[in-house]
């Protein structure tokens, strides 16, 4: 029995000890200071008690400085929650006074109670500020719109009169027509940005929405395409608007088809999953779970790497042809439905991954 006892003990002892640089052997302490991605260790009171250089790095703060503080100075907007999660498009305020934008993944140690790895991946998602300068914009932005529509009306329409009366002249008017409207398309989809009055969001169970997008892709831009379904048919409804999930999804989906245009088999995936623990957290918002995932996955090239991390900002586009406004617009679209929207490449062989990540309906 005294044997079992003084077992039990160190045991005890085992869990409660720290895992501190000095209870890991030196090629652990090495490994934990060369990961790339900022890691911080948290202790059982919130309080930081070791990062390695990546956060270092990121937080201009050196090991030493930032031992002691406590987590929640500098992820404001991240609720504490005692079992493992991940925060998307958060905020990190550093000590000296910066504010960075990371997604954030918490895990907890089996091994000792209380004590949490926290992960700070630096270029979350975009975010469309609403703020009052960007209120200012957008209600800028609309005004010039509509001032500029007066102009070429008045320009198209002198176009056909002019090809009326000087037949010869029809291939230049035609060339001014047509001009014209595709201005005013241009014009149409920035408008798209100045509707800032907030989607009404209902319980939308999205497989029928789903399955409406890919009858609408295979009649039409994604004929020739290889569409597989990866489903969980146990997934309860999402808070969505069902319009604007549409737009988010046919838009996804041509732009997977558009990305397959130059391969012999060309393959889109549309994958659904329910994610515990996935967490937006605004700041100024009350922290929002999004467990309900939707996927569009395709074996094209992805977008080129030095635009990668801007995919989402309006006229940033990886062909030469594109304008940028498509995938600001699905930003924009899901954002106002309290979802997030991001890019990846996953997989071997790796494929282009654009994840619609959204709440679940209450």
């Amino acid at each position: 029995m005294a044997s079992a006892g003084r077992s039990l003990t160190r045991a005890d002892d085992r869990t409660a000890r720290p895992p501190s640089a000095a209870a890991a052997s030196p090629l652990q302490a090495d490994l934990f200071a060369a990961l790339p991605v900022p890691v911080l260790l948290v202790d059982q009171s919130g309080g930081i008690h070791r990062v390695n250089a990546a956060a270092e790095q990121l937080l201009n703060r050196s090991d030493r400085n930032l031992r002691g503080r406590c987590l929640a100075t500098l992820l404001p907007d991240v609720p504490e929650r005692p079992e493992d999660f991940a925060a998307f498009d958060t905020v990190v305020r550093t000590p000296d006074g910066r504010t960075l934008r990371v997604d954030v993944a918490e895990a907890t140690l089996p091994d000792h109670p209380g004590w949490r790895l926290v992960t700070l991946h630096a270029g979350g998602t975009r975010r469309l500020d609403r703020g009052p300068g960007s209120r200012a914009a957008v209600g800028a932005a609309a005004m010039l719109a509509h001032e500029i529509r007066n102009p070429l009306s008045g320009i198209r329409g002198a176009a056909q009169l002019l090809a009326a009366a000087e037949p010869a002249e029809d291939e230049l008017t035609r060339l001014i027509i047509d001009e014209v409207d595709r201005i005013v398309g241009l014009i149409d989809r920035m408008e798209d940005f100045t509707d800032t009055r907030p989607l009404p969001l209902a319980a939308e169970n999205i497989y029928p929405l789903i399955a409406h997008v890919i009858q609408v892709a295979r009649a039409g831009f994604a004929a020739g395409v290889a569409i597989e379904e990866r489903f969980d048919p146990s997934l309860p409804a999402a808070s969505a608007n069902r319009d604007a999930l549409i737009q988010v999804l046919l838009n996804l989906m041509k732009n997977a088809a558009e990305a397959t245009e130059a391969l012999t088999e060309r393959r889109i995936v549309l994958a659904t999953a329910y994610r515990h623990g996935v967490t937006s957290a605004a700041p100024g918002c009350r922290p929002q779970q999004l467990p309900i995932e939707i996927a569009i996955l395709d074996n094209g090239p992805g977008a080129p790497a030095d635009i990668a991390d801007q995919l989402f900002a309006p006229f940033v586009s990886g062909r030469p042809e594109g304008r940028g406004l498509g995938l600001a617009l699905v930003d924009k679209l899901v954002r106002d439905m309290g979802g997030i929207v991001q890019y990846a490449r996953e997989g071997s062989p790796a494929m282009t991954m654009m994840r619609v990540l959204l709440p679940r309906a209450t």
